[in-house]
């Protein structure tokens, strides 16, 4: 699968309208993709099994979308063959008080994984040139007055900053974001809607927050066009179906972890000793 095709480049301008969240690109149905997920599924365990081992790296994943974008469904389905004692998943919903009380990168800090964790983001600091963005109560209650130009030009710097030191700190970073139509956002809030199973994931609020679509999009655009960088690239992946999305994801994730070409820990002269001493003890156990 050519998955290049959905990083935005480091340099240069992109326009959300270029990028189509309906293709399926590299699959010729959906049983095509689902076997090819199955398979990264195993490929991504074996790789995490190694990753935890050796302690190197760590790895973070964030994933933004707009609502019903499919974040929750990537999760589980992508990351559904890791050993959860080596993962932490992250939702990031609104700051609390607390968070509201530190710089705005602090809660995405303080949950960062540890090398040989796998991290994973549902939302992320990015909330921060999204939402914030959108909406400027969000600035009023971290204590900022007005909303600039030179704001925003900052945050970006910072964020790239901050992200370039987890890089040198040895944290491999992916960003994904769920490129969903507007009309597929329709027809999934409308199942919500009509499906009672599915009537808890509903709120109005999701309907508040679609009538800022254009906002959104033009959020979206600039934080692409200040924040996809060579240490941390972003993926717009295509998100009208589903099954798509998910391969697109995993793809990149094992692909990620296969070029970090880890390896399990050298054995030691003296832990050799103790391997032999304890295959004896074991040989001779008659029990």
């Amino acid at each position: 699968m050519n998955y290049e095709q959905f990083r935005i480049p480091s340099s240069g301008k992109i326009k959300i309208t270029d990028y189509d969240p309906a293709t399926t690109d590299g699959f010729k149905n959906k049983e095509d993709a689902e076997s090819k997920l199955a398979a990264d599924i195993q490929r991504m365990a074996e790789l995490q099994d190694v990753l935890y081992a050796c302690r190197q790296r760590a790895l973070l994943v964030l994933f933004q979308g707009m609502d019903t974008a499919g974040k929750d469904s990537v999760i589980k389905h992508v990351l559904s063959g890791i050993n959860p004692q080596g993962v932490r998943v992250t939702s990031f919903k609104q700051p609390t008080e607390e968070e509201l009380h530190h710089d705005y990168l602090w809660r995405g800090h303080k949950v960062l994984p540890e090398r040989g964790f796998i991290g994973i983001f549902n939302r992320s600091y990015y909330e921060e040139v999204l939402v914030a963005r959108v909406h400027r109560e969000v600035l009023e209650k971290e204590g900022i007055s007005e909303d600039t130009k030179a704001l925003w030009k900052t945050r970006y710097e910072e964020i790239n900053n901050f992200e370039r030191y987890l890089e040198r700190n040895c944290v491999v970073i992916l960003k994904f974001a769920l490129n969903l139509s507007k009309t597929e956002q329709k027809k999934r809030l409308l199942n919500r809607v009509e499906t009672p199973e599915k009537n808890w994931k509903f709120a109005l609020s999701d309907l508040t927050e679609r009538k800022h679509w254009s906002k959104y999009m033009s959020a979206y655009e600039a934080m692409f066009n200040h924040t996809s960088t060579e240490w941390a690239p972003w993926y717009f992946v295509p998100a009208d179906h589903k099954w798509y999305t998910r391969a697109v994801v995993a793809d990149v994730i094992v692909s990620t972890l296969k070029s970090l070409n880890l390896k399990y820990p050298a054995v030691t002269p003296e832990q050799k000793k103790l391997l032999a001493e304890g295959k004896k003890m074991l040989v001779e156990d008659k029990d």
